[in-house]
């Protein structure tokens, strides 16, 4: 385990793996930029300041370890330069984003062997059944360890999340932490005139579930919400961080921008974009 690095230190960090993301979808000519942008606090604080992990020993088995899984894996970019800069695989390996033969496909798969990657993810819907599914293991083999899993909101409207939901709270899955990006886009529109999926705070807890709240693209508030989750687990009531974001955060012509949920910049695009982000760690 690494030491917990300060806030300034995760500030450096989300600058990188912006340009991280930005550089692969580029070079990629294809991937999703907007949410990967908009999600990167959350996986800074996660990977560096909140899991109980060990990128060195990865296991696939996830005993003994906190667990992540990825439902949305269309924001593949933000999790790879994450596990890069965490030490997973090695940086340069992010050139090989979406390419042919590539263990960094466009969506999350675990075929190729990619560290880090437990299940191949992308098929919306289905990631809070994986992560439940774990969570039960946990508990059957006395593993006080947790289990993590992110979604997004135009991902609510599929109906496998329901009947997970109503699972996870009658069985009282209490060492699950699941996490919506809240950022109110999806690949045709806003959210809520593609398909309104309501209040989510209020579904959630008549569901049955502990349902915490904060700014997504605000490291501090990040980090606090996380350990309040954490604080409740373990408590008879599976947990949600419903996680407020900006689809394209840090990029003033991407933010807010359903349009950029998957496309990719071009030169222009992506020389304006970098130019707005401190180059903090070095470039892969």
């Amino acid at each position: 385990m690494l030491e917990r690095p300060s806030i300034q230190k995760l500030q450096t960090l989300s600058a990188q793996i912006r340009r991280d993301i930005l550089r692969m979808t580029h070079i990629a000519c294809s991937g999703h930029p907007g949410g990967s942008l908009g999600c990167t606090e959350l996986f800074v604080v996660l990977y560096f300041s909140i899991l109980e992990h060990d990128p060195v020993r990865f296991d696939l088995s996830g005993r003994n370890a906190d667990v992540f899984f990825l439902s949305n894996g269309h924001i593949s970019p933000v999790w790879y330069a994450t596990l890069a800069r965490r030490g997973y695989f090695p940086l340069h390996e992010l050139k090989s984003f979406r390419k042919i033969n590539s263990r960094l496909q466009g969506h999350p798969a675990n075929k190729e062997g990619l560290p880090g990657v437990r299940i191949a993810s992308g098929s919306l819907g289905q990631g809070l059944s994986v992560a439940l599914g774990v969570a039960e293991a946990k508990r059957m083999d006395k593993d006080e360890h947790l289990v993590y899993v992110l979604m997004g909101d135009g991902e609510q409207q599929e109906g496998q999340i329901w009947e997970a939901a109503m699972y996870a709270a009658h069985r009282q899955v209490d060492n699950l932490v699941a996490i919506i990006d809240h950022n109110g886009q999806q690949i045709d529109g806003r959210v809520e005139e593609v398909m309104d999926v309501g209040q989510l705070r209020t579904k959630y807890e008549s569901f049955g579930w502990q349902v915490v709240e904060s700014e997504g693209n605000d490291l501090r508030q990040v980090m606090e919400t996380l350990h309040v989750a954490r604080s409740f687990t373990r408590k008879g009531k599976p947990v949600l961080y419903l996680m407020r974001t900006r689809m394209g955060y840090g990029v003033d012509f991407m933010c807010d921008d359903y349009r950029w949920h998957g496309k990719a910049p071009n030169d222009n695009e992506c020389a304006r974009a970098l130019a707005q982000l401190p180059e903090t760690l070095g470039d892969f």
